[in-house]
């Protein structure tokens, strides 16, 4: 395993020259998940959901010139803020590490298809909360299974150990509830699910789990900005909700706004499985 180069990465993206000390939080973070995947230089990778591609960038530092990072994604290039996907993904092609990858956007990994055996590994990070249900969570692990003889996940913890991490939590929660009794939004947070259930999944879709890794999130940004979307979401669609359902999320959002003083974002857990 080469170390990543986070200075390199950080250059490679686009909020990298507009916001250099976000992405290098950020770019830091990413590299320490990487680093529990054992990437090897030459290595062939598929990532699914890649979005702006500050994965992927951390992806083709690791596996070096001689490999190689499919980056896929079910939103189009327009998708996306403050940068769009395309644009990013843009910045990052006229970087060294960009021949090392190949976005593709609009891309269904259930209706698109890739030989047996294409990549030594699929990564998914912290992208399986947009999934629409678990259902599709589910049938997306059985079919990549097949084309990748390791598995390398990564999501955010619904188990906080601090009080800090509360507001985080809360905020993921509505964003949930909301998703989960209304027509479908294009929020962060549609599907949150607990580790115990993903590793569930894995059994059911024929993969072999290890154990799961906790990942450090100290400084990183995601808690704030979950908690600002939760708040824009519930001012655009609480409304639409059933009102039983809305009771309950109200309250739910009273206790976020009690606790939201002191926001630290919740642990990260990585879980590598094989076939």
């Amino acid at each position: 395993m080469s170390a990543i180069d986070v200075g390199s990465v950080v250059a490679a993206m686009a909020t990298g020259v507009t916001e250099p000390t976000t992405q290098l939080v950020q770019t830091r973070f990413r590299a320490e998940l990487a680093n529990t995947w054992d990437l090897r230089p030459g290595d062939r990778v598929l990532e699914v959901g890649c979005g702006q591609g500050d994965m992927t960038a951390v992806l083709a530092d690791a596996v070096g010139e001689r490999g190689h990072v499919t980056a896929v994604d079910l939103a189009g290039p327009d998708y996306g803020a403050p940068v769009s996907l395309g644009a990013s993904a843009a910045f990052l092609g006229g970087t060294p590490l960009g021949p090392r990858i190949d976005f593709r956007f609009d891309f269904d990994v259930l209706a698109e298809t890739f030989p047996d055996d294409s990549f030594d590994h699929v990564v998914l990070s912290q992208c399986s909360w947009y999934f629409a249900s678990l259902d599709q969570l589910r049938a997306t692990l059985a079919r990549v299974r097949p084309w990748a003889r390791r598995l390398c996940f990564a999501e955010w913890d619904l188990e906080p150990t601090t009080h800090g991490q509360l507001a985080h939590l809360l905020a993921v929660q509505v964003q949930g509830m909301i998703e989960a009794t209304g027509e479908r939004g294009e929020g962060n947070v549609r599907t949150p699910f607990s580790r115990d259930a993903l590793l569930r999944i894995l059994a059911e879709t024929g993969w072999h789990a290890g154990e799961p890794a906790a990942v450090d999130t100290t400084g990183v940004h995601d808690a704030a900005w979950e908690i600002a979307i939760c708040r824009e979401i519930v001012g655009e669609r609480l409304h639409t909700v059933p009102e039983p359902v809305r009771d309950l999320i109200a309250s739910h959002v009273d206790v976020l706004d009690s606790v939201a003083g002191q926001v630290e974002p919740l642990p990260v857990y990585s879980v590598t499985a094989t076939r």
